[in-house]
């Protein structure tokens, strides 16, 4: 193994996929995973986040760009590939009447150095179920199959796309936990979610795609560091916005005011804040209902959406 196999086990580089009638859903995205990392993917639906990861699995070619796993085309070299990766998608698509043990012995069949087949279904906490034909099993236990049929090769790299949708919160704080198991162990997991929590507690890393490019990437605290914090409180009695100290002086970016509710959006939240509160102070004012928080990755997540989308727009009215 090289050690730029050992450092990144993923490669993506200006990869692009286009589909017929020639709508282009992957357009040059770029980005790496590193060996043990939880990286995660996300954007709106038709964003390109399952289109990449299907290039990345090696169920397509590419249209253009360049892709590689453990150091390999996942591709044209599928055969040195898909032993070592373990795949959950969206729907597995199992046999309805066999039982989960049944499934989970069959799958281990197909599976070069399978891990006994009860004590993965144990890891996703499906050992009561193992008699349970699989058509009898609710949305949340079929996602589990499928993640303990995905790890039934003990994968150095693991896939999950929206591995936690239908699971109820213990099921999803269940998976949470297992998946950190896995990266401490070793394992590399890329996934694709719509949980926007899931990804800030989860990911070492992520991308946020947008119309197949991606509009942001960093560790979940740089990406929604971009975003500005905010201040929220209600006005004093008898007090209105122009008495509050300069906002450019308390380097707020933005505000909104409704009735007697206030809104300040700044990058310098604890300079803004400790400002805010000294004029209170001084004052001799309470500000009800203060909410004083940095951005969420949702409210980046949105941000950055809505300026994606603005600027497409405006590049499409110019042209």
């Amino acid at each position: 193994m090289d050690n730029d196999e050992h450092e990144h086990v993923i490669e993506v580089t200006d990869l692009r996929r286009v589909y017929g009638g020639g709508f282009e859903a992957v357009r040059g995205v770029s980005f790496s995973v590193r060996r043990g990392e939880v990286f995660a993917l996300l954007g709106t639906n038709g964003a390109g986040k399952t289109s990449t990861v299907e290039l990345l699995e090696g169920l397509a070619e590419p249209a253009g760009g360049r892709v590689r796993v453990l150091g390999h085309d996942p591709f044209a070299e599928r055969a040195a590939v898909r032993p070592r990766t373990g795949v959950m998608l969206q729907e597995g698509g199992f046999p309805s009447e066999l039982t989960v043990a049944e499934t989970a012995r069959m799958w281990a069949g197909c599976v070069s150095g399978a891990r006994p087949p009860l004590k993965v279904l144990g890891l996703v906490g499906l050992a009561g179920k193992t008699g349970v034909r699989v058509k009898q099993l609710s949305g949340g236990e079929r996602r589990r199959l499928d993640l303990a049929l995905a790890l039934l090769g003990d994968p150095e790299v693991l896939f999950l796309d929206e591995p936690t949708t239908g699971l109820d919160a213990e099921g999803r704080r269940d998976t949470w936990e297992l998946v950190r198991a896995l990266r401490d162990d070793g394992t590399t997991v890329l996934l694709t979610t719509h949980y926007l929590e899931e990804a800030e507690d989860l990911a070492d890393r992520l991308a946020i795609l947008h119309d197949g490019r991606i509009a942001a990437a960093g560790t979940p605290a740089e990406v929604t560091a971009a975003q500005p914090s905010r201040i929220t409180f209600e006005l004093p009695d008898g007090y209105f916005l122009g008495d509050l100290p300069p906002l450019a002086e308390l380097g707020v970016s933005g505000h909104e005011v409704e009735g007697r509710a206030v809104r300040l959006r700044t990058h310098r939240l604890q300079w803004a804040a400790t400002r805010l509160l000294v004029w209170a102070e001084q004052a001799g004012v309470e500000l009800r209902r203060l909410d004083v928080r940095s951005a969420s990755l949702e409210e980046a997540f949105l941000g950055i959406a809505r300026e994606a989308a603005e600027a497409a727009g405006t590049k499409e009215y110019a042209a």
